[in-house]
Order: C-alpha cells, then sequence, then structure tokens
C-alpha cells in the first residue's frame, strides 16, 4: 500500500474519532448544564418554601400566644328580654374583647332565639317544635358567622402585635435555627436533593448570626442565599447562604455513565494511533531490509565475482601459469574469502547478539594505550588521503572493563566510517581525544568528512540503515556497522552519541564508567 494512501485512511480515521470524542464532550458539558440549571431550581424553591415555613412558624407561636392572652381578657354577658307589647321572648349572648387600658375594641352579639308563647296555639303544638328546630338551625348558623368575626378579631390582635412586636426582636431570638435546618432538609429532599450541605444565616447588614456546626469553607463559591422575613423594614430581615461542598460530584454524577463510553473511545483513538505507526514502521522496516538484501546482494557478488574469475584463470589451459600468476591469483581468492567471510560474519555476529548468545569477556583494558594503537593502523589510510590523525590524551583514570576484541572493532568501524564517508579529492583528519568526567571516562572521535543530515542523526544507529546518498555507490556496507557499535557499548554500560553537521563532519562521543578496585 502506498504511503499517501496510509496518511489519507489514518487522517480520516483520525478525524471520525475526534469528531465523535468533541460529540461526546459537547453532550456531557450541555447535560452538566442542565444538571446545575436543575439543581439551582430547586435548591432556590427549597429555600423559599423553608422561608416561608419559617415566618408561619413564627406566626403560629404569636397566635397561640395572643390567642391565650385575648381569651383570658375577653368576657361575655347573657340577657333576656321581653317585649311588652307582644310578650315576645329575646334571649342573647354577647362577647366582647377589651384592651389592658378597658377600652373595647372588639365585640359581638349572638341572638339565640325569640319566641312569642301567647300567639302558639296549643294545637299547634307539633308544628311549633319544627318551626322551632328551624330557628335554632338559623341560630347556629348565626353562631358560626359570629363565631368568625370573634375569631378575626383575635386575629388582628395577633397581626398588630407581629408587626410592631415581632419584628422589633433580634434575629437570634426570631429565628429558631434547629428547625430552619429540618426544614431545609425537608424541602432539599422534597425536590430530590439529598447531598450535605452547610448553612449560616445573616442579618442584612452582613453580620452574622449563626452558622451551623460542621460548617467548612469549601464549595463556597457556589453559594445560595435567600432573604427572610421578606415583609419586614429592610433593615430588619435576615438572609440564610447555603452551599454543597459535594455539589460538583452530585452534579457529575449524573453524567457519570457518559465515562466508559468515552474511555472506550479514547482506547480506540489510541489503539488506532499506536496500529497507524506499527504500520509505517513496519513499512520503513520492509524498505530497510529490501535496501539490506539489495546491499548485501551487490557486497556479496564482488567477491564471488573475484573469486570466480581467479578460478577460471587457473583452469583455463591457454592462461600460462607461472609462479607469480599462481601467487598472485592464489592471494585474490585469500583476499576475496576473507573479505567474504567478513560480510557474513558481521550478519551472523548481529543476530546472535539479537539472541543473546553472543560470547562477550570482559578484561581490564588502557583506553588511552587501545585508542593509539588503533589510531596507528588507520595513520596511513588517512595520510593516504592527504589528511592526518590528531590525538590528544587528556584522561588521567583511562582504565577500563571490556570485551577486547568486540571493542576494538567498534572502534575500528568509526574509524572506518570517517574513513568511507570523507569528502572526495579532499584531505580527511580525524581528531581523537580522551578526557575524565566525574566518574566516567569519554573519549570522541572527529572527522572533515561529509558529515550527516539532522533527519537521518537519529537514525544512523537502527539496524540495516543506511544514509542515503543518492545515485554514489562508492561506499559499501549493510548498514549494521554503527548498529553493531551501540551494542557493543551499550553491553559496556557506556553511552554514545552523534553530532553532526552537513559539509562539515561527525563526532561521535562515547562515556565508559571508569574502572573501580571493586570490579
Amino acid at each position: 500500500m502506498k504511503k499517501s494512501t496510509i496518511w489519507i485512511i489514518a487522517t480520516i480515521m483520525g478525524f471520525s474519532f475526534m469528531g465523535l470524542l468533541l460529540l461526546q464532550l459537547s453532550y456531557i458539558e450541555e447535560m452538566v448544564k442542565m444538571k446545575k440549571e436543575q439543581f439551582d431550581e430547586s435548591v432556590n424553591r427549597s429555600l423559599y418554601q423553608a422561608s416561608r415555613n419559617l415566618e408561619m412558624n413564627e406566626t403560629l407561636r404569636y397566635l397561640e400566644k395572643d390567642i391565650k392572652q385575648t381569651e383570658r381578657r375577653s368576657f361575655s354577658q347573657d340577657s333576656v328580654m321581653v317585649d311588652g307589647l307582644d310578650g315576645t321572648i329575646k334571649q342573647s349572648h354577647q362577647f366582647s374583647v377589651s384592651a389592658d387600658d378597658g377600652t373595647v375594641y372588639s365585640s359581638f352579639e349572638l341572638k339565640t332565639f325569640a319566641i312569642k308563647p301567647a300567639s302558639v296555639p296549643k294545637a299547634m303544638i307539633l308544628r311549633t317544635d319544627k318551626n322551632s328546630i328551624s330557628e335554632a338551625s338559623r341560630s347556629l348558623q348565626e353562631i358560626v358567622r359570629n363565631r368568625y368575626v370573634y375569631q378575626k378579631a383575635l386575629l388582628d390582635e395577633v397581626v398588630y402585635n407581629i408587626l410592631y412586636t415581632a419584628s422589633d426582636k433580634p434575629l437570634k431570638e426570631r429565628v429558631n435555627f434547629k428547625l430552619l435546618d429540618q426544614d431545609i432538609r425537608a424541602e432539599l429532599l422534597n425536590n430530590g436533593i439529598n447531598i450535605p450541605y452547610h448553612f449560616r444565616v445573616e442579618t442584612a447588614d452582613g453580620r452574622e448570626v449563626y452558622r451551623c456546626p460542621d460548617y467548612s469553607d469549601e464549595g463556597e463559591e457556589y453559594t445560595y442565599k435567600q432573604i427572610l422575613f421578606r415583609n419586614d423594614p429592610s433593615a430588619k430581615m435576615g438572609v440564610v447562604r447555603i452551599h454543597f461542598p459535594d455539589m460538583n460530584s452530585y452534579i457529575f454524577s449524573s453524567v457519570r455513565f457518559m465515562i466508559p463510553s468515552m474511555v472506550f473511545t479514547i482506547v480506540l483513538l489510541v489503539t488506532f494511533i499506536f496500529t497507524i505507526f506499527v504500520i509505517f514502521r513496519q513499512k520503513r522496516y520492509s524498505e530497510i531490509k529490501n535496501d539490506f538484501i539489495n546491499n548485501m546482494t551487490h557486497e556479496l557478488k564482488t567477491p564471488i565475482s573475484s573469486i570466480s574469475l581467479a578460478a577460471q584463470m587457473l583452469n583455463d589451459a591457454s592462461v600460462s601459469k607461472s609462479p607469480s600468476m599462481l601467487a598472485h591469483l592464489g592471494g585474490v581468492i585469500a583476499e576475496e574469502t576473507k573479505r567474504l567471510r567478513f560480510l557474513v560474519e558481521r550478519v551472523l555476529q548481529m543476530s546472535m547478539f539479537d539472541r543473546q548468545t553472543a560470547s562477550f569477556k570482559k578484561k581490564e583494558l588502557d583506553l588511552n594505550e587501545l585508542l593509539e594503537t588503533i589510531a596507528g593502523t588507520f595513520t596511513l589510510r588517512v595520510e593516504h588521503t592527504g589528511g592526518k590523525i590528531y590525538t590528544e590524551i587528556e584522561a588521567v583514570d583511562s582504565a577500563i572493563y571490556v570485551d577486547e576484541v568486540h571493542f576494538q572493532n567498534a572502534i575500528t568501524n568509526l574509524l572506518d566510517n570517517a574513513v568511507k564517508y570523507r569528502k572526495p579529492e579532499e584531505p580527511l583528519d580525524i581528531y581523537i581525544r580522551t578526557w575524565n568526567e566525574k566518574n566516567r571516562l569519554c573519549f570522541s572521535i572527529r572527522d572533515t568528512g561529509l558529515g550527516i543530515k539532522k533527519e537521518d542523526v537519529k537514525k544512523i544507529f537502527d539496524k540495516f540503515y543506511r544514509v542515503h546518498t543518492g545515485n554514489v555507490h562508492n561506499v559499501k556496507g549493510f548498514g549494521l556497522g554503527l548498529a553493531y557499535v551501540k551494542k557493543i557499548i551499550t553491553l559496556c554500560e557506556g553511552d554514545i552519541k552523534c553530532d553532526s553537521e552537513l559539509g562539515k563532519g561527525t563526532t561521535f562521543t562515547i562515556s565508559l564508567p571508569i574502572l573501580t578496585e571493586e570490579r
């Protein structure tokens, strides 16, 4: 599959997953907003009803108190009157309520019945009885009506006392805080809210009168308030403030069921991204593998061709077989066979390291001496280009604990790459330096060669990776050299990094632990 096709599919799927996530987030946000509005409305309704209950309780207290006092000040008077003209007998009850100074401000008369005994025939006694029942019924209605007037008079006095007496009391005496707490809790439960809350009561000018025992400031930024005794003068009003420490948990509990779907969507998105990453990595490995096969074919083809040509010359009877000719052909076969064996061994060596079956025998070495020895073997090759190898031995503690063969091969690989990737027709200079840094022994190999692009520097230690050189094929290899170096340095408990600038050269810096007496 083409790389562009994979990118198109990945982009479409990525936008689809992101769109799904955004829709879920938008839905959750809308649900939270609706739940918050519903919560606000329920709390405000509960507080309003609780304040109404508070006023009704106060009114009830005054009713119970003032009615008893008023009844103690009330008096009744019965009277019977006989009309001398027609002999009518009238019986009535009069009720009155007086003030402390004796002034009567509420009075009413209850007429029970009125009869004319002389005008009622004896033969009509039965009918008169029926008329008496009807009259009694009307009298009862009159009693009820007049009773209402009486109770209204009592209520008038209660209202008068509330208006002119209750509001003069301090807010602390007017409010039963325990009863207010019970009313708030009951009203909240009636509106479907069953979470802890904290409240306090203040005067109209902000002075705190009461706060609940377990009051805390957590969640106080979302405070609901309700005016108490709203019909009183503004200076006499009170304010109850309430907040919910667990309000956010309560609101978000309504969208908790959406969390699994979001988690699954995120898992799918991460899995998709990982899958795309694996696809691209496998595609890159496939390209590297193809490059490796092509390079290996090209590398193996040259020595095989040389050996084959030498064998043909040995078998050709027309070619004279002088001792010098035989020695030359034998040398070619030996060199090319050695080269072929070296290429095969390098591939096998990396395979053994991957399977962790390679033997790695460490021993104590002196890094300064080892680098000077290896530099000496490369002196002729470097001087052949017109350049020179410079060594700066500054390390005092230079003892290391490594595998001599593999570590020497690693350094040889670095120097060999410096010679291979030199600038054509220009002298090559190589600088080798050692120094101590804290408890580490460091050395660097810097060259003035071609250099490496920034995007390639981070990949050069990957197995089979080779920096592209366009159509230039003068440098042979499998892309295993630096991967081998990285593996050896890691097994020696060291670190390696590469700094390079295209056209100016490359520097490899290696840091190793200093050999201590404990080893």
